[in-house]
């Protein structure tokens, strides 16, 4: 490449950074292709709010929201923080407390429909 280094040890950091991580790209190609995808996604976001819930019923588009908007957060966290280069153990450490997460917010809504319906 066409690089001018400061010095030896610019050069050697940068061979080395090379060596370590050989398919790591510094382009924008990579960027805006999840950047398409991610505005795809979100303009069917946006049409899907506006259909009419006698074609959609309303429980299938809150579905569809969470789903698209996790499908956003996993294309974000994947490549934008560069979760997706990370070895296995760093991911669950991510994931794991995510998914407990989720299901004590399903958990607590279902208990919290559960002791509404006795004062009914």
């Amino acid at each position: 490449s066409n690089v001018e280094y400061k010095s030896q040890e610019d050069y050697q950091y940068e061979n080395a950074q090379e060596q370590l991580y050989p398919g790591e790209s510094h382009g924008t190609k990579g960027i805006f292709k999840i950047f398409i995808w991610l505005t795809i996604i979100t303009v069917f976001d946006i049409i899907l709010y506006f259909v009419s819930t006698d074609i959609i019923p309303q429980d299938v588009k809150n579905v569809a929201f969470i789903g698209l908007g996790i499908v956003k957060a996993i294309l974000i966290v994947g490549h934008f923080m560069h979760l997706k280069n990370e070895r296995m153990a760093l991911i669950l450490t991510i994931v794991v407390p995510m998914i407990f997460v989720i299901f004590f917010i399903i958990w607590l809504l279902y208990e919290g429909n559960f002791w509404s319906s006795f004062n009914a």
